[in-house]
């Protein structure tokens, strides 16, 4: 595992996956104003997963985030009395999106900072053309009042479930993110801490794996193969725990007749390993 996707694993987003490409584009590439990551990926919050991990794990001092789809956003912890203009009139409560863009406006000016803004499709595409603006201009402007970004500093990731505004799309670099790990990884048995003898049994293994269309991450692996020696006896209790260890495997899959003998095949590589282990012993 590289040094991100192991940083990012300890936060949550655990992949096959090597996204330091990426990640180098979106860093240290050319960009025409403020560096903007597009995180697209099937509907769900993997996304979402991903981009906090990400986040965390390039260890920046700020990272602010924002879901447009919270109607009612939770309350701040210092709420502050009613302001007054010069002419004693009661001005309206800043918005939630304006106010967490005008703090990354202040926090980029002093330490690097990461702003993640959720589930886009749910913001006025107002929000859109403006968000466009402020990618260009690292200004943000509102009741008269504006607000400058240090581009050296600060990093933008967008979610959306939708595809984004055009002129906003072309100022990110974007990134997918599968909704499974599905990049074949080969683990040999000292990787797992097994002894050579189990090579047969991680073979029949990968054979499976590649007909599922999926690539167990190394967490994943460890504890399949923890059940498999603890409690697998049969083709049935292979099939929980294959489903139950291993994220987006389909259960009607693992019951297709179509996959019996892919199945049959490991049970018949863990006998023969757990007996030459019991011999051993």
């Amino acid at each position: 595992m590289t040094g991100l996707r192991a940083k990012m694993a300890e936060y949550g987003f655990e992949s096959n996956d090597d996204y330091e490409y990426a990640l180098r584009c979106l860093l240290r590439g050319r960009h025409p104003g403020i560096r903007c990551l597009n995180v697209e990926g099937a509907p769900g919050r993997r996304k979402t997963a991903f981009a906090t991990a990400l986040a965390r794990a390039l260890e920046f001092p700020r990272v602010l985030y924002f879901d447009h789809s919270q109607q009612h956003p939770p309350p701040p912890d210092l709420i502050l009395p009613p302001s007054r203009d010069e002419q004693g009139r009661e001005e309206p409560p800043i918005d939630p999106f304006d106010q967490v863009m005008s703090e990354a406006c202040a926090f980029s000016e002093g330490e690097d900072c990461i702003l993640i803004l959720d589930q886009l499709q749910s913001a006025d595409f107002r929000e859109h053309i403006r968000l466009c603006r402020f990618l260009q201009e690292a200004r943000w402007a509102f009741r008269q009042a504006e607000y400058f970004a240090n581009p050296r500093h600060l990093v933008v990731f967008l979610i959306s479930e939708e595809p984004l505004y055009h002129s906003l799309q072309r100022l990110a670099f974007r990134v997918w993110v599968e909704r499974v790990s599905r990049r074949p990884v080969h683990f040999p048995p000292q990787v797992l801490g097994l002894p050579p003898e189990a090579a047969p049994l991680l073979s029949a293994l990968e054979d499976l794996f590649e007909h599922l269309d999926t690539g167990p991450t190394a967490t994943e692996m460890g504890l399949l193969m923890d059940d498999i020696h603890r409690f697998t006896r049969n083709t049935d209790d292979l099939r929980r725990s294959l489903y139950g260890r291993i994220e987006g495997l389909d259960w009607a899959l693992l019951q297709d007749p179509a996959n019996e003998p892919l199945v049959t095949g490991v049970m018949e590589a863990l006998r023969g390993y757990l007996g030459e282990v019991g011999q051993e012993g």
